[in-house]
């Protein structure tokens, strides 16, 4: 019997992750090289995406395949995965514990499988169309939050040379006094998990890569958030913008981040 795409994906990522855990080790020692600045990349980004990457010809050898670090490749139009090696390259460089390994699948056009793998915590997020997110297979859910004064909210800061610095300040210039507090992890695939898992209530940033947010996609949606792009109706899969919530407070928050 051929394996579920959903349980593959989980059984790769295990793999990605344990591939991780050994550069983790032994980090000091990876080849790093600097895309632009503030955005790395290292020898432990390219080992996983290839293991990744042949192990899905292998397995899934007429689907097509988007990578952080390879791009597109060959398959499909149809079905294609799309995979963020290890999300939170400069965490995992500086030895800070919070990154991922992040792999979706897109079934003619939409995302329909989604699994996030924190390794260090042995955290795997997982959800797939229709069926429901679960944590380490317990079933997740959004968080019951009713009002922002006591939200937690999840974000990414833009670096080095990104024209939209400007505006992510006036965001959180906006939404601090209406809320608990922001979070900058360094991870949004593991961000857009912890929405799903209850532990933020909300997460916001403009101009992500497909990769970053695919996975997470899944995951939030099928644990209840609302998610659009900044545009209402817009998916955030077509222009890396999101803007994610409870559904109760997805509207105080997506007004307030619109008005930018």
């Amino acid at each position: 019997m051929n394996q579920s795409d959903r349980n593959l994906a989980i059984a790769l990522a295990r793999q990605a992750g344990d591939i991780l855990l050994r550069h983790w080790q032994d980090r000091a020692q990876l080849t790093i090289d600097t895309k632009r600045a503030g955005d790395f990349v290292s020898q432990a980004d390219f080992e996983v995406e290839t293991h990744l990457r042949m192990s899905l010809a292998k397995l899934r050898p007429g689907d097509g395949w988007m990578g952080e670090e390879t791009g597109n490749g060959g398959g499909s139009a149809q079905r294609r995965w799309i995979i963020d090696p290890l999300d939170g390259t400069t965490n995992f460089l500086r030895g800070i514990g919070h990154w991922c390994v992040s792999i979706a699948l897109q079934d003619a056009g939409q995302l329909v499988v989604g699994v996030v793998f924190d390794p260090l915590r042995q955290e795997i997020f997982v959800a797939e169309f229709g069926k429901g997110a679960s944590l380490n297979d317990q079933p997740i859910h959004v968080a019951t939050t009713q009002t922002m004064q006591p939200a937690l909210l999840g974000t990414g800061i833009p670096f080095g040379t990104m024209p939209h610095i400007e505006a992510h300040s006036a965001d959180i210039a906006r939404l601090m006094p209406q809320c608990a507090g922001v979070r900058r992890m360094g991870s949004a695939a593991l961000d857009l998990a912890y929405v799903a898992a209850g532990r933020l209530d909300g997460f916001w940033e403009r101009r992500l890569q497909i990769w970053d947010i695919a996975a997470g996609l899944v995951i939030m949606r099928e644990a209840g958030a609302r998610v659009e792009g900044w545009q209402t109706g817009e998916r955030p899969e077509d222009t890396g913008s999101v803007i994610a919530a409870t559904p109760t407070l997805f509207d105080p928050l997506a007004l307030t981040l619109r008005k930018g």
